[in-house]
C-alpha cells in the first residue's frame, strides 16, 4: 500500500513538472514602464549619460542661476562656482559632480551634470531632482538682491 502511494505521488510530480516544461513558451513576461520611485532614486545604479543632460529654452545666465539655486535647494554642498564659464562644482552623497551650463543659441541652453571621476554609478535622484527643481522654477523671474 505504501508503495502504491509513493508511485502515485511520484507520478503526479512528474506530470506537473513535465506540464510546466512543455508549456514554458506560453508563459510570457510582462514589460513594465520605468517609473522611478523613492527607492530607485536613492539606490546607486548605472546612470546613462543621456539622462545627465537636458536642453532648456532659456538664456544661459538664467539657467546658471537656476542651477545654483537647485544645488542649494537639494542641500548639496557647493565646492566651486564659476559664472564666466558657467559651471558649478558641488558635492552630493560624498561624491563630486560638475554642473555645466552651455549656450546653444539666443534663448537656448543646455545643462550637463556629470560626476567628476567619470564613474556613472550613483543615485539617479541627484540628477533628476536638479532637473525637476529647474523645471518647476523655469518661469520665475530672476531678481538681483540689493546689498545692505
Amino acid at each position: 500500500m505504501e508503495r502504491i502511494i509513493k508511485y502515485i505521488i511520484l507520478a503526479t510530480i512528474i506530470l506537473i513538472t513535465s506540464n510546466i516544461v512543455a508549456n514554458a513558451d506560453t508563459y510570457t513576461t510582462q514589460t513594465y514602464t520605468y517609473s522611478p520611485n523613492m527607492s530607485t532614486l536613492v539606490t546607486p545604479q548605472n546612470v546613462a549619460f543621456a539622462s545627465c543632460t537636458k536642453q532648456y529654452a532659456i538664456s544661459q545666465e538664467k539657467l546658471y542661476y537656476l542651477t545654483v539655486a537647485a544645488v542649494n535647494a537639494n542641500r548639496f554642498t557647493v565646492v566651486e562656482l564659476q559664472s564666466k564659464t558657467g559651471y558649478v562644482l558641488f558635492k552630493a552623497v560624498n561624491r563630486d559632480f560638475l554642473a555645466t551650463v552651455v549656450k546653444l543659441g539666443v534663448n537656448k541652453s543646455m545643462l550637463k551634470i556629470t560626476p567628476t571621476n567619470n564613474n556613472y554609478y550613483f543615485a539617479p535622484g541627484i540628477v533628476s531632482n536638479m532637473f525637476k527643481y529647474i523645471d518647476l522654477n523655469l518661469n520665475e523671474v530672476v531678481t538681483s538682491v540689493k546689498k545692505i
